[in-house]
């Protein structure tokens, strides 16, 4: 069991969706849909998309949550959400700052229209952490359990080669743990 790295439960980059941070939100949701069609059948479903720049390198992620806080530009105001989520704001609130702000108050036809002109390096989320793909099984849940993430990089000598998901992550342990206890 300590024998497993995350290159052995990683996504490699070709298996996953990558797209140019010039394209639109519009077109990141037609790739993810498109790769979505592709997966075997065993496979968890993509919930993001990951950005590369004109180099090739990846420098950014774009998950499901980004991509509804992409389609409400209002949320710029209030700056860092994530954060704000995470102080433990009453749903009180949080429905007065949706009223105070008129959140969500457009025609939502005009605001899905937006997403043809939104850039993904927009409203990306710039990539600021990695894992090797040597890592022990151990190290992997650990960072991941203290990043509180769905997703991280995998890299190979700074380069990225990957991504390993929460949800492949759990599948893994989840097998190893009904190894053991059999």
């Amino acid at each position: 069991m300590n024998s497993k790295k995350v290159k052995d439960i990683m996504l490699p980059l070709d298996e996953y969706v990558v797209v140019s941070e010039d394209v639109s939100l519009f077109d990141a949701l037609k790739a993810l849909e498109e790769a979505q069609v592709k997966l075997p059948p065993n496979r968890q479903p993509h919930r993001a998309v990951l950005v590369k720049d004109r180099n090739g390198k990846i420098v950014g992620k774009l998950g499901q949550l980004g991509f509804l806080k992409a389609l409400e530009p209002k949320y710029t105001i209030l700056g860092d959400v994530e954060r704000l989520s995470k102080s433990g704001l009453s749903s009180e609130f949080i429905d007065s700052m949706m009223e105070n702000y008129n959140f969500w108050r457009d025609d939502l036809t005009e605001i899905f229209h937006r997403a043809r002109n939104i850039r993904i390096k927009q409203v990306m989320k710039p990539v600021t952490e990695s894992i090797d793909e040597n890592c022990s099984l151990a190290e992997t849940i650990h960072k991941i359990v203290m990043l509180q993430t769905l997703s991280i990089l995998v890299t190979r000598n700074d380069q990225v080669v990957g991504i390993l998901r929460l949800s492949d992550l759990f599948t893994k342990v989840t097998d190893l743990v009904k190894s053991a206890n059999q």
